[in-house]
Protein backbone atom coordinates (compact mmCIF):
# COMPACT_ATOMS: atom_id res chain seq x y z
CA UNK A 1 0.00 0.00 0.00
CA UNK A 2 1.63 3.06 -1.10
CA UNK A 3 0.09 5.00 1.38
CA UNK A 4 0.91 7.01 4.58
CA UNK A 5 -1.09 5.97 7.42
CA UNK A 6 -0.51 7.16 10.82
CA UNK A 7 3.14 6.11 12.00
CA UNK A 8 3.37 3.33 10.37
CA UNK A 9 6.36 0.37 10.66
CA UNK A 10 4.67 -1.68 8.64
CA UNK A 11 -2.62 -18.89 5.62
CA UNK A 12 -2.15 -20.36 2.88
CA UNK A 13 -4.05 -23.22 2.48
CA UNK A 14 -3.86 -25.96 0.20
CA UNK A 15 -2.01 -22.94 -2.03
CA UNK A 16 -4.35 -20.85 -2.07
CA UNK A 17 -4.67 -16.86 -0.55
CA UNK A 18 -7.47 -17.56 1.56
CA UNK A 19 -10.07 -14.31 2.32
CA UNK A 20 -13.53 -15.72 0.93
CA UNK A 21 -16.57 -13.12 2.43
CA UNK A 22 -18.02 -13.14 5.43
CA UNK A 23 -21.82 -13.80 5.84
CA UNK A 24 -22.41 -10.76 7.89
CA UNK A 25 -19.74 -8.71 5.25
CA UNK A 26 -22.31 -8.64 2.74
CA UNK A 27 -24.67 -6.17 2.51
CA UNK A 28 -28.80 -6.29 2.99
CA UNK A 29 -30.42 -8.54 0.85
CA UNK A 30 -27.14 -9.20 -1.20
CA UNK A 31 -25.67 -12.62 -2.32
CA UNK A 32 -22.35 -13.97 -2.01
CA UNK A 33 -19.73 -12.62 -5.43
CA UNK A 34 -19.79 -14.50 -8.79
CA UNK A 35 -17.31 -16.35 -7.69
CA UNK A 36 -15.63 -16.15 -3.87
CA UNK A 37 -13.09 -18.81 -4.48
CA UNK A 38 -9.74 -17.76 -3.10
CA UNK A 39 -7.23 -16.47 -4.79
CA UNK A 40 -4.27 -17.84 -6.58
CA UNK A 41 -0.57 -16.33 -6.57
CA UNK A 42 0.36 -15.52 -9.96
CA UNK A 43 -1.81 -18.05 -11.55
CA UNK A 44 -1.68 -17.56 -15.06
CA UNK A 45 1.49 -15.89 -14.93
CA UNK A 46 -0.02 -12.97 -13.66
CA UNK A 47 -0.05 -11.23 -10.00
CA UNK A 48 -2.41 -10.72 -7.71
CA UNK A 49 -3.81 -7.00 -7.48
CA UNK A 50 -4.57 -4.75 -4.69
CA UNK A 51 -5.80 -1.31 -5.44
CA UNK A 52 -6.14 0.51 -2.20
CA UNK A 53 -7.43 4.29 -0.61
CA UNK A 54 -10.68 3.67 -2.33
CA UNK A 55 -13.03 6.32 -0.73
CA UNK A 56 -15.58 7.52 -3.92
CA UNK A 57 -18.26 5.11 -5.06
CA UNK A 58 -16.81 5.41 -8.63
CA UNK A 59 -13.39 4.69 -8.10
CA UNK A 60 -15.10 1.07 -6.22
CA UNK A 61 -17.61 1.03 -8.83
CA UNK A 62 -15.13 0.59 -11.36
CA UNK A 63 -12.84 -2.05 -9.49
CA UNK A 64 -15.86 -4.57 -9.36
CA UNK A 65 -15.85 -4.25 -13.26
CA UNK A 66 -11.88 -5.03 -13.40
CA UNK A 67 -10.05 -8.07 -12.86
CA UNK A 68 -8.53 -6.75 -9.62
CA UNK A 69 -8.14 -9.46 -6.61
CA UNK A 70 -8.83 -7.06 -3.60
CA UNK A 71 -10.07 -3.71 -2.65
CA UNK A 72 -8.15 -1.43 0.06
CA UNK A 73 -10.05 0.75 2.45
CA UNK A 74 -8.13 3.21 4.91
CA UNK A 75 -9.53 2.85 8.24
CA UNK A 76 -6.71 4.59 9.71
CA UNK A 77 -5.77 8.22 10.03
CA UNK A 78 -4.87 9.63 6.79
CA UNK A 79 -5.39 11.55 4.07
CA UNK A 80 -7.34 8.63 2.24
CA UNK A 81 -9.70 8.00 5.60
CA UNK A 82 -12.63 6.68 5.73
CA UNK A 83 -15.36 5.63 8.05
CA UNK A 84 -16.37 1.95 8.39
CA UNK A 85 -19.88 3.19 7.56
CA UNK A 86 -18.36 5.03 4.08
CA UNK A 87 -16.35 1.42 3.45
CA UNK A 88 -19.88 -0.53 3.84
CA UNK A 89 -21.20 1.61 1.31
CA UNK A 90 -18.50 1.71 -1.33
CA UNK A 91 -17.86 -2.36 -1.20
CA UNK A 92 -21.69 -2.96 -1.27
CA UNK A 93 -21.05 -0.73 -4.59
CA UNK A 94 -18.12 -2.37 -5.59
CA UNK A 95 -19.94 -5.84 -5.25
CA UNK A 96 -23.41 -4.47 -7.22
CA UNK A 97 -20.89 -3.23 -9.52
CA UNK A 98 -19.36 -6.85 -10.27
CA UNK A 99 -22.43 -8.83 -9.98
CA UNK A 100 -23.79 -6.98 -13.10
CA UNK A 101 -20.33 -7.76 -14.65
CA UNK A 102 -20.71 -11.24 -14.34
CA UNK A 103 -17.66 -11.19 -12.39
CA UNK A 104 -16.02 -11.90 -8.80
CA UNK A 105 -15.93 -9.30 -6.35
CA UNK A 106 -12.30 -7.86 -5.36
CA UNK A 107 -12.06 -8.93 -1.61
CA UNK A 108 -12.05 -5.89 0.66
CA UNK A 109 -9.37 -5.29 2.79
CA UNK A 110 -9.26 -2.87 5.67
CA UNK A 111 -5.85 -1.27 6.62
CA UNK A 112 -5.18 -0.14 10.19
CA UNK A 113 -2.40 1.22 12.31
CA UNK A 114 -1.50 -0.20 16.01
CA UNK A 115 -4.92 -0.74 16.79
CA UNK A 116 -6.37 -2.51 19.68
CA UNK A 117 -7.82 -6.08 18.82
CA UNK A 118 -11.30 -5.06 20.00
CA UNK A 119 -11.42 -1.97 17.98
CA UNK A 120 -10.11 -4.20 14.83
CA UNK A 121 -13.16 -6.32 15.31
CA UNK A 122 -15.91 -3.72 15.71
CA UNK A 123 -14.60 -1.94 12.63
CA UNK A 124 -14.24 -5.51 10.51
CA UNK A 125 -17.76 -6.33 11.50
CA UNK A 126 -19.08 -2.48 10.60
CA UNK A 127 -17.60 -2.12 7.16
CA UNK A 128 -18.23 -5.71 6.31
CA UNK A 129 -14.29 -6.48 5.91
CA UNK A 130 -12.86 -9.67 4.28
CA UNK A 131 -8.99 -8.57 5.24
CA UNK A 132 -8.03 -7.16 7.82
CA UNK A 133 -4.67 -5.87 6.81
CA UNK A 134 -2.33 -4.04 9.57
CA UNK A 135 0.09 -1.73 8.68
CA UNK A 136 2.10 -0.27 11.94
CA UNK A 137 4.12 -1.55 14.20
CA UNK A 138 1.96 -5.03 14.92
CA UNK A 139 3.97 -7.98 16.31
CA UNK A 140 3.53 -11.46 15.20
CA UNK A 141 1.51 -11.75 18.83
CA UNK A 142 -0.57 -8.80 17.86
CA UNK A 143 -1.31 -10.33 14.79
CA UNK A 144 -2.55 -13.51 16.16
CA UNK A 145 -4.88 -11.34 18.53
CA UNK A 146 -6.58 -9.84 15.45
CA UNK A 147 -7.44 -12.91 13.98
CA UNK A 148 -8.66 -14.43 16.76
CA UNK A 149 -10.51 -10.90 17.58
CA UNK A 150 -12.05 -10.20 13.95
CA UNK A 151 -12.22 -14.16 12.61
CA UNK A 152 -10.91 -12.92 9.66
CA UNK A 153 -7.70 -13.38 7.47
CA UNK A 154 -4.68 -10.91 8.78
CA UNK A 155 -1.94 -9.37 6.05
CA UNK A 156 1.28 -7.55 7.70
CA UNK A 157 3.07 -4.79 5.76
CA UNK A 158 6.66 -4.95 6.30
CA UNK A 159 9.08 -1.90 5.77
CA UNK A 160 12.05 -2.40 3.10
CA UNK A 161 15.24 -2.05 4.88
CA UNK A 162 13.99 -2.30 8.85
CA UNK A 163 15.69 -5.32 8.88
CA UNK A 164 19.26 -6.29 10.63
CA UNK A 165 21.33 -9.35 9.64
CA UNK A 166 25.25 -8.65 9.03
CA UNK A 167 24.21 -4.95 8.53
CA UNK A 168 21.82 -4.04 11.31
CA UNK A 169 20.53 -5.32 14.79
CA UNK A 170 17.27 -6.39 14.25
CA UNK A 171 15.77 -9.63 12.40
CA UNK A 172 16.58 -10.94 8.94
CA UNK A 173 13.84 -10.93 6.19
CA UNK A 174 13.95 -14.52 6.65
CA UNK A 175 13.60 -14.66 10.66
CA UNK A 176 11.06 -11.78 10.37
CA UNK A 177 8.70 -13.65 7.53
CA UNK A 178 9.11 -16.69 9.68
CA UNK A 179 8.31 -14.93 12.77
CA UNK A 180 5.33 -13.63 11.40
CA UNK A 181 4.02 -16.49 9.21
CA UNK A 182 3.87 -18.75 12.42
CA UNK A 183 1.51 -16.38 13.71
CA UNK A 184 -0.88 -17.51 11.27
CA UNK A 185 -0.15 -14.02 8.70
CA UNK A 186 -2.39 -14.70 5.07
CA UNK A 187 -0.04 -12.56 3.58
CA UNK A 188 3.00 -10.10 3.47
CA UNK A 189 3.78 -6.90 2.17
CA UNK A 190 6.70 -5.49 1.45
CA UNK A 191 6.38 -1.72 0.90
CA UNK A 192 9.05 1.12 0.83
CA UNK A 193 10.70 1.83 4.67
CA UNK A 194 8.35 4.93 5.77
CA UNK A 195 4.92 4.38 3.30
CA UNK A 196 3.13 6.95 1.57
CA UNK A 197 6.55 8.77 -0.20
CA UNK A 198 5.64 8.16 -3.48
CA UNK A 199 9.23 5.87 -3.95
CA UNK A 200 10.07 2.93 -5.07
CA UNK A 201 12.41 0.68 -2.67
CA UNK A 202 15.22 -0.96 -3.67
CA UNK A 203 14.00 -3.92 -5.81
CA UNK A 204 17.11 -5.79 -4.69
CA UNK A 205 15.85 -6.70 -1.03
CA UNK A 206 12.87 -8.51 -3.00
CA UNK A 207 14.71 -12.37 -3.00
CA UNK A 208 14.93 -12.16 0.15
CA UNK A 209 12.04 -11.75 1.18
CA UNK A 210 10.57 -13.78 -1.14
CA UNK A 211 12.63 -16.68 -0.70
CA UNK A 212 11.67 -16.75 3.26
CA UNK A 213 7.59 -16.28 1.89
CA UNK A 214 7.94 -19.00 -0.31
CA UNK A 215 9.65 -21.30 2.54
CA UNK A 216 6.80 -20.05 5.27
CA UNK A 217 4.13 -20.52 2.51
CA UNK A 218 3.03 -17.12 2.60
CA UNK A 219 2.11 -14.70 -0.25
CA UNK A 220 4.43 -11.42 -0.42
CA UNK A 221 3.02 -8.61 -2.26
CA UNK A 222 5.14 -5.54 -3.35
CA UNK A 223 4.31 -2.09 -2.92
CA UNK A 224 5.95 1.71 -2.63
CA UNK A 225 6.06 3.48 -5.67
CA UNK A 226 4.70 1.60 -8.27
CA UNK A 227 2.69 3.15 -11.28
CA UNK A 228 1.55 1.86 -15.11
CA UNK A 229 4.92 3.02 -16.60
CA UNK A 230 6.92 1.02 -13.86
CA UNK A 231 5.04 -2.15 -12.62
CA UNK A 232 5.69 -4.48 -15.74
CA UNK A 233 9.68 -3.65 -15.29
CA UNK A 234 8.76 -5.60 -11.52
CA UNK A 235 6.60 -7.65 -12.47
CA UNK A 236 9.40 -8.96 -15.45
CA UNK A 237 12.18 -8.84 -13.10
CA UNK A 238 10.77 -10.47 -9.75
CA UNK A 239 7.57 -11.71 -10.55
CA UNK A 240 6.07 -11.07 -7.36
CA UNK A 241 2.97 -13.18 -5.56
CA UNK A 242 1.13 -9.88 -6.12
CA UNK A 243 0.67 -6.29 -6.32
CA UNK A 244 -0.76 -3.47 -4.29
CA UNK A 245 -1.17 -0.01 -5.88
CA UNK A 246 -2.58 3.65 -3.97
CA UNK A 247 -1.28 6.96 -5.11
CA UNK A 248 0.13 5.08 -8.73
CA UNK A 249 -3.05 5.72 -9.56
CA UNK A 250 -4.20 8.81 -8.90
CA UNK A 251 -4.62 12.14 -10.30
CA UNK A 252 -4.52 15.24 -8.44
CA UNK A 253 -4.97 13.29 -5.20
CA UNK A 254 -7.93 11.40 -6.26
CA UNK A 255 -8.42 7.76 -7.71
CA UNK A 256 -7.91 8.16 -11.63
CA UNK A 257 -10.02 5.52 -13.65
CA UNK A 258 -7.65 5.49 -16.94
CA UNK A 259 -4.74 5.44 -14.41
CA UNK A 260 -7.11 2.22 -12.78
CA UNK A 261 -7.84 0.84 -15.80
CA UNK A 262 -4.15 1.23 -17.43
CA UNK A 263 -2.79 -0.41 -14.22
CA UNK A 264 -5.01 -3.22 -14.19
CA UNK A 265 -4.20 -3.68 -17.78
CA UNK A 266 -0.40 -4.29 -16.70
CA UNK A 267 -0.22 -6.59 -14.18
CA UNK A 268 -3.69 -8.77 -15.58
CA UNK A 269 -1.91 -8.49 -19.06
CA UNK A 270 -5.33 -7.54 -20.64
Amino acid sequence: MSESVGAQEGSLQGGCLQGTPHEESLPQGGSLPVDSSPRQPMQSGMPLLKICGIRDAAAARLLGELPADYAGFILAPSKRQISPAQARELIAAMREAARAAGRRAPLAAGVFVNAPAYELARAADAAGLDIVQLHGAESPADCAAAAAATGRPVWKALHAGHVGGAQGSGPTPAELVRDYAAAGVSALLLDTAGGGTGRTFDWELLPAYQQAAREAGVPLFAAGGLHPENVGELIEGYRPDGIDVSSGVEQDGQKSPELIRAFTGRVKQL
